[in-house]
């Protein structure tokens, strides 16, 4: 990320950081636990994460200019391979100690592979886990790497407990207890390591990525959320509104809603998966 991109990101995300001018990082500038947190609220609220082109039957680049023309310099967002990297691509180019990490997503009736990027950051030899892109579950704030204690993220309370075979698993309270949401068993992640998960993720049937449409956007007193043709809006925990979109409206609502804009091609492909018939 050059100067010039680092001032695009955070014009983007609508931060300003003290010590960073124009784009460039002046000795002033300090990579402490309370910036990590400011950047990854602003990006949270301000970027949303969204499959519309694994839907629509696209390709996913992990290019860092592709990724940063489409998330940045486009109304779009994208899924965790996309906005976690580009979130990595801000820390280091800011002089965190920050490298990726594979997770398996324990959501589902049997964990899955090393399918979700998330990001380790190291502070002071505190060991952070900071996520970007995961849908209506990502953590509003950075979760300390630590075991059995429990932690605030604004209105969510999370934790991590060590568990045999997949290392330290993520879990969110809710009404009925503790939810599994993803494992880390901490091993390196190579660039080919995330384009082996980037490319089944994105391409196999059995996925929720390749089947279903999904997008969600923090802000400041919950969230807007999307599942095909469901648009959910809670403030805190509490659902407040549920609407089912109609095919005349569907785009229009998204871009108002989510911030998400895509071309007419795309479109037509979503449109043609969500109501079985084309524009």
């Amino acid at each position: 990320m050059s100067p010039l991109q680092l001032k695009q990101y955070l014009d983007k995300i609508g931060l300003a950081l003290p010590g960073v001018d124009n784009g460039k990082v002046t000795t002033e500038f300090v990579a402490d636990s309370v910036c990590l947190a400011l950047l990854q609220k602003a990006q949270h609220q301000a970027i949303p994460f969204e499959n519309f082109d694994v839907f629509a039957g696209g390709a996913i680049s992990l290019m860092q200019e592709a990724r940063f023309e489409k998330l940045v310099s486009h109304p779009r967002g994208g899924y965790c391979f996309e906005v976690n990297g580009l979130f990595l691509d801000a820390l280091t180019h800011l002089g965190f100690q920050a490298e990726p990490k594979l997770a398996r997503v324990h959501l589902g009736d049997t964990p899955s592979g090393r399918s979700h990027q998330v990001t380790l950051v190291t502070i002071d030899e505190e060991r952070w886990i900071v996520d970007v892109g995961f849908g209506s579950h990502t953590p509003r704030a950075p979760i300390k790497l630590v075991v059995d204690v429990e932690q605030h993220a604004d209105f969510q309370l999370f934790r991590f407990v060590e568990v045999e075979d997949y290392g330290y698993l993520l879990q969110r309270r809710n009404e009925d207890g503790w939810m599994d949401l993803y494992s880390l068993d901490m091993a390196f992640a190579g660039q080919g390591d995330i384009e082996y998960a980037n490319h089944y993720t994105s391409t196999s049937a059995n996925t929720v990525f390749t089947q279903s449409l999904t997008a969600a956007l923090a802000n400041q007193k919950g969230s807007v959320t999307l599942l095909d043709r469901v648009l959910r809006c809670r403030v805190g925990e509490e659902e407040v509104s549920v609407i089912e979109l109609e095919e005349h409206e569907y785009f229009a609502v998204i871009a108002r809603e989510l911030g998400i804009e895509v071309g007419a091609p795309q479109q037509a492909a979503i449109l043609k998966r969500l109501f079985n018939k084309s524009i």
